[in-house]
């Protein structure tokens, strides 16, 4: 029983449901384009997007132990890690062997989608694979890419991974609409990451907190949530989104009072953290609002 509570804490069961949004708007995007899907293919989409979510978050507990960021953590309910391996270190082997796991698992359903559609959806594949594994020892040592690698992974490369998955073809719609996502996920571990400034420091990560400061960060942190309903918007004024999607800036109220307290509470960790949860609720609803006006067309 250890053994497995170990194994789900790693996963970062509670943030899982990020994978299916980001999954369900390239389902979506799908859906309007070709009108009737094979559903079996959507499950197996979910499937795969899901373990590679696992896949990265366990990489990260992995690697975050080995490199001793753990121990030196702010951990907060939003960021830090679980936890779990600095309080049983003893699961260390299992704890990379589920990380192995879940990559096969993902790049066992990126074999089969593209003996499926063909081979242009490989260089998305590769480049997602190699993320899921690198992304806490390269990406993180340099400030643009430690930004814009969660944002690809969950935008980009996930939510045009599903469309052409179950379309065969790529698509303006399927990228307009993984532009949402994609700065979303990077302005939530942008964030994520303002407690963790000084534990990263030490262990010579460099990222725009970091290199820039909080403050400046927080304004970072505004200019991608306002370039997330600029895509919504654009989007639909250019004809590659249905109006419907402009369900999706409903969240925006949210977004200005998370940008403002971020920006006003930049140093202040306690008082981030309502930001810090709010963050969580935009990037969970606007894709899942963006989704539902596709279904709804």
């Amino acid at each position: 029983m250890h053994t497995i509570k170990a194994l789900i804490g790693t996963m970062r069961v509670p943030f899982l449901v990020l994978a299916p949004a980001c999954v369900g708007v390239g389902v979506a995007t799908a859906c309007w384009q070709v009108h009737a899907l094979n559903w079996l293919q959507v499950i197996i989409v979910f499937i795969g997007g899901l373990s590679a979510h696992i896949c990265v978050n366990v990489f990260n507990e992995y690697f975050d132990f080995k490199s001793g960021l753990d121990a030196t953590t702010q951990r907060t309910p939003f960021s830090g890690g679980s936890g779990t391996l600095p309080a049983q270190p003893a699961m260390e082997r299992n704890i990379l062997l589920l990380a192995i796991a879940s990559l096969l698992i993902t790049a066992s359903v990126g074999v089969y989608f593209v003996w499926l559609r063909g081979w242009m959806l490989l260089p998305l594949g590769i480049f997602g694979l190699v993320l899921l594994v690198t992304y806490t020892i390269w990406w993180v040592n340099n400030p643009l890419a430690c930004l814009m690698a969660p944002g690809l992974g969950f935008g980009v490369l996930m939510v045009m991974g599903t469309h052409f998955s179950l379309t065969g073809f790529y698509s303006w719609t399927a990228f307009t609409a993984s532009l949402v996502p994609t700065f979303l996920v990077s302005n939530l571990l942008l964030l994520n990451q303002f407690p963790d400034v000084e534990a990263d420091k030490n262990t010579g990560r460099r990222h725009f907190p970091i290199t820039i400061g909080r403050k400046n960060s927080s304004n970072l942190y505004g200019t991608f949530l306002l370039m997330t309903y600029v895509s919504i918007a654009g989007g639909v004024l250019l004809g590659v989104l249905p109006i419907f999607c402009l369900l999706a800036l409903l969240t925006a109220p949210i977004a200005w009072k998370s940008y403002t307290g971020a920006y006003k509470h930049a140093d202040d960790v306690p008082s981030l953290i309502p930001s810090m949860g709010m963050n969580v609720v935009i990037n969970l609803a606007t894709p899942v609002l963006l989704a539902i006006g596709l279904f709804i067309g």
